[in-house]
């Protein structure tokens, strides 16, 4: 048996989540990728993977072999690599990356990748949740504020600003909030998970704090509808400083409260914890740094 061609349709399979799925990525049929799912269980002696008609998971012994799996895969396309003496990557990356930040951050990324390395394809998953590569089949997670607990390793990319604006038509309509306290006068707009209660925080270059109320009149579950109503003046919000750097800078945005910020996130780029690393992670990560340095400067 060819274990390495085993694992990698194994892996597929556990990440997809189903045999058909897995079957439409790899060009095959289904059956024939149950058939070699079950050649490689009897020949391991090993239940890997629990099926019935509605749905699949993965057995106790079928996650030690996936984790397993993903390592001899890395290292396998690693040392072809090595071996034919090349920079040029190959295979299948997979990305995790939140809304706005992602769509900001990866195609400068990805134009790269496309120029300096065309044998890698790319997968990219936008969601604003955090996704664990360990758990979820993912080379690389770009994640916002507290990355939490997980069996994987964390960088940092650098801190995300933050900017509350409103548009010259709005304040010309409903005047310019001097205080924090002026800004429950006025109807606040936010992206739903962001603002989970009537209140913002602000800070000072001193360090202090303020906590001012919010009128909440818009909840959006994707930042572009949000931008787009604070250009439009109906309302006053909170944007990602590299989303509206060049509203701010032609005057389509105004930014309010200028001796308040609006504490920002730090953003990191997670990855399943390996030694070594697999080549083709490290370079992303190297141009993914610079990328990200040129974005949040």
């Amino acid at each position: 048996m060819d274990y390495l061609a085993a694992m990698r349709l194994f892996v597929r399979v556990v990440e997809r989540g189903s045999l058909s799925a897995a079957a439409r990525d790899l060009g095959l049929g289904q059956p024939a990728v149950s058939e070699r799912i079950a050649r490689l269980e009897a020949d391991l002696g090993a239940r890997l993977l629990w099926r019935n008609t509605r749905a699949l998971s993965v057995t106790d012994a079928g996650a030690a072999f996936y984790e397993r799996c993903q390592i001899a895969i890395e290292a396998a396309d690693d040392a072809l690599c090595v071996v034919r003496e090349e920079q040029a990557l190959r295979g299948m990356l997979r990305i995790a990356a939140p809304h706005g930040l992602g769509e900001l951050l990866l195609p400068p990324l990805l134009l790269r990748l496309r120029e300096e390395h065309p044998g890698l394809k790319v997968d990219v998953v936008l969601n604003d949740r955090l996704v664990d590569p360990v758990t979820e089949g993912v080379d690389l997670s770009l994640r916002l504020g507290d990355v939490g607990d997980g069996r994987f390793a964390a960088r940092g990319l650098g801190r995300v600003r933050r900017v509350l604006v409103a548009s010259p038509a709005y304040l010309a309509r409903h005047g310019t909030p001097e205080t924090p306290e002026d800004l429950i006068r006025h109807g606040f707009a936010r992206v739903s998970g962001l603002f989970n209660t009537d209140r913002l925080t602000l800070s000072t270059p001193e360090s202090t704090t303020a906590t001012a109320f919010i009128d909440i009149v818009a909840s959006f579950s994707h930042w572009r509808p949000l931008h787009a109503l604070l250009i439009g003046g109906g309302a006053i919000g909170v944007l990602q400083e590299p989303a509206c750097r060049a509203d701010l800078a032609a005057g389509r945005l105004c930014r309010l409260l200028p001796d308040f910020t609006v504490p920002g996130f730090d953003l990191h780029a997670l990855f399943a914890a390996r030694r070594p690393m697999p080549t083709r992670l490290r370079i992303v990560l190297a141009l993914l740094q610079e990328e990200a340095g040129k974005l949040l400067a």
